[in-house]
């Protein structure tokens, strides 16, 4: 569907807890590998998928990482799924493509 970024709590309200879709978020920031490979994954998610990505660098504001803390997210990348503005799964790290697919269409039944 689509891929945003987000750098408020205020855009992460809209895009996320407001979302009448399920929506994956990646907690991520520029410094770490493995979010960046995560990155093309996302993309394609966003893209193929009826599902939206918002990405929140933990570190691009002080409301992002506030978001982080809000959370607790410990380890990047994380990757969580909300279903009517509620966090329903969480993957931390590297993972396949279809893991979060599934994950995603699992949340809509």
């Amino acid at each position: 569907m689509a891929l945003y970024e987000v750098t408020t709590k205020k855009e992460f309200e809209e895009k996320v807890l407001n979302s009448d879709n399920p929506v994956l978020v990646d907690f991520w920031a520029p410094w770490c590998p493995p979010c960046r490979a995560m990155a093309p994954i996302l993309h394609k998610i966003a893209e193929e998928t009826e599902f939206d990505v918002v990405k929140v660098d933990t570190e691009a504001s002080a409301e992002n990482a506030q978001l982080a803390q809000e959370y607790r997210v410990q380890g990047i990348p994380n990757m969580k799924i909300f279903v009517d503005g509620k966090e329903v799964a969480e993957f931390i790290g590297m993972k396949p493509k279809q893991t979060l697919i599934d994950a995603l269409e699992k949340a809509v039944n």
